[in-house]
């Protein structure tokens, strides 16, 4: 079993979620008392957010490079970045060591991919719906056409994440702004829906709708331990 690279804390409630689900993974895969092997940097998120909301992506670039840095240090054999929105640095972050990122979007499309659908929706922080980092390498890498709100259902999803759910905090009230949203992606067209923020699966799941949803944080753990197992 290789070991696994984790850079965390965006937010640490959504890498409490990585390490849990790893572990069950491994445990499900090889029984007895198996484990992940994991290596971990958690990442003060107060600092990054705040680079985030500046535009300041260069210097969310270098905090993140420098993690990767000290995971390939500490014997990671690959490495996460816990966090959807922060893969808009993923580029030159996996420029800055030898071991090799495993990427949000690849474990979601080729989940996707293998359900035979063509369109989906995405939900996430303003920076995943809007930019093209995520929704360009879903459309440009893995031929997928991707459906998002109108700005104003943007700018709550987005609210909701960073106020309630990087919190910890879960709202019946905004469970229902986020399930009318997601029908709303489906009358459109959309086959499914990607949960594109780690956080997103705390507050909407499967039991909450019948419309496919693509939970980005188990589908990463998934494809991390599928690597951690094979190579």
């Amino acid at each position: 079993m290789q070991t696994i690279g984790l850079i965390g804390g965006m937010s640490w409630e959504s890498t409490t979620e990585y390490y849990r689900l790893l572990n069950q993974e491994i445990n499900t895969r090889l029984g007895g008392l198996h484990s992940a092997k994991i290596v971990m940097i958690s990442i003060d998120f107060q600092p990054m957010e705040a680079h985030m909301q500046r535009g300041e992506w260069d210097q969310c670039e270098n905090i993140l490079s420098d993690a990767a840095r000290k995971l390939e240090s500490a014997g990671a054999d690959c490495f996460l970045i816990c966090t959807n929105t922060l893969h808009k640095v993923a580029p030159g972050v996996s420029e800055a060591v030898h071991i090799p990122l495993l990427h949000i979007v690849d474990a979601a499309a080729v989940k996707i991919k293998s359900e035979q659908l063509h369109t989906v929706g995405l939900l996430g922080t303003k920076f995943t719906m809007e930019e093209q980092f995520y929704r360009g390498m879903l459309k440009e890498k893995h031929g997928l056409d991707v459906i998002t709100p109108p700005a104003e259902d943007r700018q709550l999803v987005h609210d909701i994440i960073f106020n309630e759910l990087c919190h910890g905090t879960v709202r019946d009230q905004s469970r229902v702004e986020y399930m009318r949203i997601i029908d709303t992606m489906s009358k459109q067209g959309a086959e499914g829906v990607i949960e594109g923020c780690t956080e997103i699966a705390m507050l909407v799941n499967q039991s909450h709708t019948d419309i496919p949803l693509f939970d980005t944080t188990t589908l990463h753990v998934q494809h991390a331990v599928h690597f951690a197992l094979n190579n």
